[in-house]
């Protein structure tokens, strides 16, 4: 299941804290990766990924506040997809307003529940006694 449906489900459910829980962390860390497929094994490395010289990646890390970026050889100098550097980069600024928004959304989220946890009823403080020490009531 998607982070996204089980963070629905969960709020469908009432469970707001572990709905949250889990939006804070899939929220720390964002990766974006480009490269251009090729039928040739040799530009791959790991199964299905592409070897570093072919790629660029980006990965931003929200709690740290670190960007990391890695250029591939193809893709700077006269490197056959260079003109693919503009497009990483917007996706990147994309990458980024997602977050922007989605931290705006968490945000929301907090001062509702805020919200909801003053409007609980409070526990009576002249009565202290928990109810399994209470006299029955006839």
């Amino acid at each position: 299941m998607a982070a996204s449906d089980e963070f629905r489900k969960y709020l469908k459910e009432g469970k707001v804290v572990e709905a949250l829980t889990l939006a804070l962390g899939e929220a720390i860390e964002l990766e974006i990766t480009t490269w251009v497929s090729s039928d040739e094994e040799q530009s791959y490395g790991a199964i299905g990924q592409p070897a570093p010289g072919s790629r660029m990646r980006t990965r931003i890390n929200l709690v740290d506040g670190d960007i990391d970026n890695e250029v591939g050889s193809q893709f700077i100098g006269s490197g056959p997809y260079t003109e693919l550097r503009d497009f990483h980069l917007q996706q990147v600024q994309e990458g980024r307003d997602i977050i922007k928004q989605n931290l705006e959304s968490l945000q929301q989220m907090f001062v509702l529940l805020a919200r909801t946890v003053e409007r609980l009823p409070k526990p009576n403080r002249t009565n202290p006694a928990l109810p399994s020490q209470q006299p029955p009531a006839y």
